[in-house]
Order: C-alpha cells, then sequence, then structure tokens
C-alpha cells in the first residue's frame, strides 16, 4: 500500500518529469514522424521520424516555413491546423525530398501559452491509416496527450520499480479504471512478465539507458481478456529513473491476408495452381512441380497432399540431392540385415514410411540413373525390392516430384530417363518466379514480417522506402531470399520500422541512381533552402580527406565495431545524436 501511495503522490513530488522531457521521449520512443512550428509557421523542431519520411534533414528544414519539409499540395492552399485548433488522421499526399510521393495522413493540434494565444502547433504524419475509433479520441492539454490521442497511441509513465506513476487517459479507459487505481501497479501486471519481469532482457536494457522498440506484448484486458499490443519504451532523463512505454494496438491475426494450404498469393499465376490443386482432389495422378529454388516446391506439394483424399495418410518428404547414391537408394527403398556393412537390421525406406499417403521426392533431378530405373518400376507396376531382398513389394503411394533442373535439356543430354520423364510429368505445375508476380510481393512481406515478428517476439512494420526498395528488387532466390531478408532486418533494426539500412546490403543498395531532373519540383515551385547545383553526372573520385575528417571517420568505425553495429550505443559512444550518427556514415561511406 505504501509503493502505491507513493506511486500515487509521485506526479507531483520533486521527482516529476517535465512535460517537455516526456513529450520529447513520446517522440523518440515511438519513432514518430512529427514536427513542431511557431507560430508563423516555422518549423521549431523536425524528428528523425519526419526526417526519414521526408528525407530532409532537420539542419535543411528547422527556421524555414513548413512547406519547406512538407511538400504537399494542401499545405499550399491552408493550414487545417491553425484553421480549426485541431486536425485528426487528414489524408494528404507528402512528396518526398527525392520527388517521390507517399499517402500519409495528419494529425495535429494547436499549442497555447498561459494567456490562450497561439505559440505553434504539433504535428504529427504517418503512413497508416487510423482507425475510425481512434480518430474521436479526447486530447489532452499537454503536447504528449496531443501526439498519442493523435496516432490512436497510448502511454504509460513508470518508475524505477516499473511500477505505474501515471498513463494516457484511453488507456486507462480500456482497463476499466482510474488513473488513480492503477497508480503503483506493476508493468508486469498490465503487460506480462515477459517483458517487464525482473531479469528480463527487455527490462535491463532500459535499466541501462537503451531504448526499446516495436516489441510484442499481450495487454491485460477487464475480464481476463488479452490484446496484442506494440511495445516501445525508454528511460526518461531525470535525477529520479522514470521510463516512458508507448503501446499500439496490433493485429493478432492474419485474417485480412489471403492463404491457401500456407501460401500467400493474390496473382493470377497462383489462383490458376490453387485451381488445379482443387481439380486433383479425388485423383491420384503423379505430380512434377518445376520451378526456380525458393518458390515453394514443397509448399506445391503439401498443398496437393492436404486438398487430397489422401490427407490422412503420411507426407513423407525427401530429397534427393542430399544424399550420396548409395545411401538415397537404402532411404528410398530400406534394406534387409546384411545387405551391406553396418546393416544390423532390416529397415524401410521411405516409399514403406508413405504407405497410404504421399511421397515427395525434392530436387529428382538429380537422381542417379540406376535408381530412375527402380522408380520407373515403381510408377509402372506399384512394386519395389529393398536393398538385398530379392522378394517385390506392393505399395500405394501417390507420387509429387520437383526439380528446379530444365529436365527436357537433361534428357537431351541423357542424364535423366525420357520415359521417367514423362511418367512423372502426368500433371505438370510450373510454378512462376516472384519476379514475375510482384503483386503476391506486398501480400508475402506484410505475413512473413507479422510470422517472423510472432517467432522473434518483436512487432515492427517497414518504411514506404523500405516496401519500395523490397518491391523494386528482382528476388533471384524468390521467397526464400525474401524470408531470409526480412529475418535479417528483424535481427538489426533498432527501432520500430524498418528502414532501407535495416535491409541486406545487396537490397538496400539495389536499383540506387541519380533523381531524374523532372521529379524534382515535380508537384510545384516549392521554397527550398538556396542549395548548390546538384550534379547527375557519374560521381569522380572522392577528393581527398583532412586529418580532422580521417580521425573522425577511425573513431566512428572504432565505436560501431565496438557496439556491434547497434547505432545507438554506438551514437551515445560518441557522445552524438543517432541522427548526427547516421548522417555521418553517409556523408563517410559507412
Amino acid at each position: 500500500m505504501a509503493r502505491e501511495a507513493e506511486g500515487a503522490r509521485s506526479a507531483g513530488e520533486a521527482g516529476a518529469v517535465p512535460p517537455a522531457e516526456i513529450e520529447r521521449r513520446v517522440a523518440e520512443v515511438a519513432d514518430l514522424a512529427w514536427f513542431e512550428v511557431d507560430a508563423d509557421r516555422r518549423i521549431v523542431r523536425w524528428s528523425p521520424g519526419a526526417a526519414r519520411l521526408t528525407g530532409f534533414a532537420p539542419e535543411e528544414v528547422e527556421g524555414l516555413p513548413c512547406v519547406v519539409g512538407v511538400r504537399c499540395q494542401a499545405c499550399l492552399g491552408g493550414c487545417g491546423v491553425f484553421e480549426h485548433g485541431e486536425v485528426r488522421a487528414m489524408p494528404m499526399v507528402l512528396h518526398r525530398k527525392d520527388g517521390a510521393p507517399v499517402p500519409v495522413t495528419k494529425s495535429g493540434a494547436v499549442l497555447r501559452g498561459p494567456d490562450g494565444t497561439i505559440r505553434g502547433a504539433v504535428e504529427v504524419m504517418h503512413t497508416e491509416q487510423v482507425e475510425a475509433d481512434d480518430r474521436g479520441r479526447a486530447c489532452g492539454a499537454l503536447p504528449t496527450e496531443v501526439l498519442l490521442a493523435a496516432l490512436g497511441r497510448e502511454g504509460l509513465l513508470l518508475d524505477g520499480e516499473f511500477r505505474v506513476v501515471d498513463l494516457s487517459s484511453g488507456l486507462a479507459a480500456r482497463l476499466g479504471a482510474t488513473k488513480a487505481a492503477l497508480a503503483g501497479r506493476p508493468a508486469a501486471e498490465l503487460l506480462g512478465d515477459s517483458l517487464f519481469s525482473e531479469g528480463s532482457g527487455f527490462r535491463a536494457g532500459l535499466e541501462a539507458g537503451e531504448r526499446r522498440e516495436g516489441w510484442r506484448a499481450r495487454l491485460r484486458l477487464p475480464g481476463g481478456a488479452r490484446e496484442a499490443v506494440s511495445v516501445s519504451a525508454g528511460r526518461v532523463a531525470g535525477d529520479v529513473p522514470r521510463y516512458f512505454v508507448m503501446i499500439r494496438p496490433e493485429a493478432d491475426h492474419d485474417a485480412d491476408i489471403p492463404r491457401f494450404e500456407g501460401m500467400v498469393a493474390r496473382s493470377a499465376a497462383m489462383q490458376r495452381i490453387f485451381r488445379l490443386i482443387e481439380l486433383l482432389r479425388d485423383n491420384d495422378a503423379t505430380v512434377l512441380i518445376t520451378g526456380e529454388s525458393g518458390t515453394g516446391k514443397e509448399l506445391v506439394a503439401r498443398a496437393l497432399h492436404a486438398r487430397s483424399h489422401r490427407a490422412r495418410g503420411p507426407f513423407v518428404a525427401v530429397n534427393c540431392g542430399a544424399l550420396p547414391p548409395d545411401l538415397l537408394e537404402s532411404e528410398l527403398f530400406g534394406h534387409v540385415r546384411g545387405a551391406f556393412t553396418g546393416a544390423v537390421r532390416d529397415r524401410p525406406g521411405r516409399f514403406e514410411l508413405a504407405e497410404g499417403g504421399t511421397l515427395f521426392l525434392d530436387e529428382v533431378g538429380d537422381l542417379p540413373l540406376h535408381l530412375q530405373v527402380k522408380l520407373l518400376r515403381v510408377l509402372q507396376e506399384r512394386t519395389f525390392e529393398r536393398v538385398g531382398d530379392a522378394r517385390p513389394r506392393r505399395v500405394d503411394v501417390r507420387i509429387v516430384a520437383a526439380t528446379n533442373v530444365d529436365l527436357l535439356r537433361a534428357v537431351a543430354e541423357r542424364r535423366f530417363r525420357d520415359d521417367l520423364y514423362y511418367r512423372l510429368r502426368v500433371v505438370p505445375i510450373e510454378i512462376p518466379p516472384l519476379r514475375e508476380r510482384r503483386e503476391d510481393l506486398e501480400l508475402l512481406v506484410r505475413f512473413l514480417l507479422r510470422r517472423i515478428g510472432r517467432e522473434r517476439g518483436r512487432s515492427l512494420r517497414l518504411s514506404p522506402s523500405a516496401m519500395r526498395r523490397l518491391l523494386a528488387y528482382p528476388w533471384p532466390g524468390n521467397v526464400r531470399e525474401l524470408e531470409n531478408a526480412l529475418e535479417y532486418a528483424t535481427a538489426v533494426c533498432e527501432g520500430q520500422t524498418v528502414h532501407v539500412d535495416d535491409l541486406p546490403a545487396e537490397i538496400g543498395r539495389w536499383g540506387q541512381e541519380a533523381p531524374a531532373p523532372e521529379a524534382r519540383g515535380a508537384v510545384g515551385a516549392w521554397p527550398e533552402r538556396p542549395r548548390p547545383a546538384e550534379r547527375l553526372a557519374e560521381p569522380s573520385a572522392p577528393a581527398p580527406r583532412s586529418a580532422e575528417e580521417l580521425a573522425e571517420i577511425e573513431r566512428i568505425r572504432e565505436a560501431l565495431a565496438a557496439t556491434r553495429y547497434r547505432r545507438a550505443e554506438a551514437a551515445r559512444l560518441l557522445g552524438m545524436s543517432r541522427t548526427t550518427l547516421w548522417r555521418k556514415m553517409k556523408q563517410y561511406g559507412l
């Protein structure tokens, strides 16, 4: 009870955190694209999130009219924030520094002084659609409440023992209690032990002064219900330890993503494959699946099994290219005791294990010639012999084979039997590469990012520029390469938004070129700070570095190496902001 009373009183004690500091930490923790303007509509503060969204660095826009950084035709006609006092989720098209259009929604509210006069405004831009229920939430007087309500977010302020000091009005309402009743409650009680229990890595990072962004938790609602949320948190500067926790609702399922037996696609080519699988429901015809590596041939094979009358039987897969020929023969057909050195007992092969079900022969193009003969006999007569045994055995198995090899060429080169080829290719299914079905890419990215996030305990989203880079990349490794790229991005992303520099290097650099001259100023005459003429020709050799620059480059490299390229920690080690470090890394090509 003493702790609860202390928590309830703490907001008014000397250790209370100034609202301006809370506002700053809210913006940092939430990675918001926000900015503040004065009464003359000149930019006073420009957040790192705004810099990433627009492409303009703070030093390029601060002190200038807001339309320099927020390049929108609607804004040129008038500012709804100053006209109406606040706006909620107003749709607009923002044009980045490079001329690329980005659909966003903007929310904001004016800031008034003690005498009621307008001193400026704070505005938030984001690429997500705000739910209708969130648009009507009331804003408090503090900028913190403005930022939270504008994006449909909630927040908690915790003390050094990770107990509630204060929380947003909307969160208190959802928890079905008053702020006073919730004061002093442990954060672990509201958000679960995995993040906020003593000894957890998440809590230890916050105590060490690190930010934790885009982590998954479950908010405990009245009646015992749980809601999946995204949590970001950071320590608030001050003598008394305080932590601000940002909470964002998150869909806990993928109901909005169409799937077919674990496959995500809406392209016409994949829909034809799905229809063919349905047509083969009651047919045991042998199927040959072809396609490049990483296109999902085994997923199609599993779908054929799951949608067939053999679905209650086993699905057995074997990679014909993963084992040497002698072992592969025993793996497929089994062996009897004494058939070879080490065969101390009878052992059934994959054909027998798949009895009544489906046998999937992956990379069948790598099957040796002498085994091709045995496989042909199974397909023709449904019989085989174990290695070392002369007794034929009957088998009731459906064969589904797959390969990324051009089997017709292999037949022409006498590396694959033509009679076996035609026996396997009763029903051919060719899976198109990912670059030929780009309409599936965005769905796949969303699905894989959510699935990987659940496995890693993260709740991440993609920036518009990162999504554009993923959509432009040709994906020679297909869906497997896409999944690996998102695994990498999830591992290295320090915030809750995956940016281009979080993607693997070969993807992050793909398609980089100088902007076309017509891209600049495509939406009108934007008031811009005078800058030197930009050259579009091939870059010349880099100018020699000064001794000071070389020394700074070395310091940055040492700090990045010491922190294993965790930019936030490297920036603290160097005594600079993360934005400054990012800018210097780009400047020096690091």
